[in-house]
Formats: structure tokens, sequence, C-alpha cells
């Protein structure tokens, strides 16, 4: 399933960067007009409450999104020895020691990310939406909705790459259809 998903998330940040680098690539034709009014400036925003934050975290991990994140820390870890033994193999014994006693300083690093999420959450939502929606995720539906939810993913995966097979060759159809009433035979 992990790999599932960073592959989609893969997929989908190539394809908004090459969209960053073909809108920076293309050049207006005429200048842009002057800004009606002068530019916002970038506002921080304020921290929120200690428990808005609380009960966005206990979104974040009764909801199951926290469990997207515990394994991000273990697959960079074992990127790291391929990368630094690949030129340097004598150091393999040493770099795993090494891995081995950075792990819980690097794990510590998925509760930044937990955190993260719990500041989005809680900018997003108030501290009463926020405890309702933990309250769902605790009961015993949400709880199975949790439990579920992977299964429920990696089977959405394979519909959509089919059904998105399958609606590409309708819509090819359709328009060779249509472009030969035209008079444009394919």
């Amino acid at each position: 399933m992990v790999k599932i998903r960073h592959g989609v998330v893969a997929a989908l940040v190539l394809a908004l960067g090459f969209q960053a680098t073909a809108d920076a690539q293309q050049a207006p034709a005429t200048p842009a007009p002057p800004a009606a009014s002068a530019p916002v400036p970038n506002v921080p925003t304020p921290e929120p409450p200690a428990s808005q934050l609380a009960a966005a975290r206990d979104v974040v991990m009764s909801s199951g999104m926290a469990r997207s994140f515990t394994p991000m820390v273990p697959q960079l870890m074992e990127q790291i020895g391929p990368v630094l033994t690949r030129t340097r193999p004598e150091m393999a014994k040493d770099l795993a020691e090494v891995l081995k006693q950075l792990q819980p300083e690097f794990d510590k690093k998925t509760d930044e990310m937990i955190d993260i999420a719990a500041h989005v959450y809680a900018r997003r939502m108030s501290e009463e939406e926020l405890r309702q929606t933990a309250e769902f995720f605790n009961s015993p539906v949400g709880k199975k909705y949790v439990e579920s939810q992977p299964a429920m993913l990696d089977e959405l995966v394979v519909a959509m790459q089919a059904w998105t097979q399958q609606i590409s060759t309708f819509m090819m159809t359709r328009v060779r259809q249509e472009m030969i009433k035209k008079g444009h035979p394919f």
C-alpha cells in the first residue's frame, strides 16, 4: 500500500513540477498590467491555542494519518546505506552502528510531521469541529473506518487505474467518431 501511495504522490509531484517549470519558461506575450493595489504582506498566522492543537493532534492520530508518516524514517534510513557505501563499502559496519545509534533521534522527526499536520488541521477547523471529528474516529465505527481504509485505498487505486484506461479509450473513440463526421478520417 505504501509503495502505491508514494508512486501516486511522486507522479503528482512530478506533474506539478513539470507544470511549474513550463509556466516559468513561458514568457507572457505582453507585459502584465501594474497591480491595482500594493501586495498584501505575508502576515504570520497566530499559533492556535494548545487545546485546539491537542484536538487536532488527536484527529491526526486517530484518523490513521500518522501511520502514513511512520514508515518514512525507516525508508529513508534504508536508503542512506546504499548511497554512502556504494563507493565506500568498507564503512558499512560502522554506518550500520551509527544508524542504529541515531534511530531514536530520527524517530523523533516523525513527531515533527505529526505536529505539522496538527497545525494544518488546527488552521482549517475549529476546536469543536476537531473534537467532534476525533470523537468519530475514536468511536467503534470510526475505528472500523480507519482499520479498513488502507485496503479500501488499495482497491480504489486499482479501480481508478482501470477506470482511467477505460475512459481514455472511450474518449478517444468518441473524438474519432466526431472527427470522421467532420471529414477527418483516422
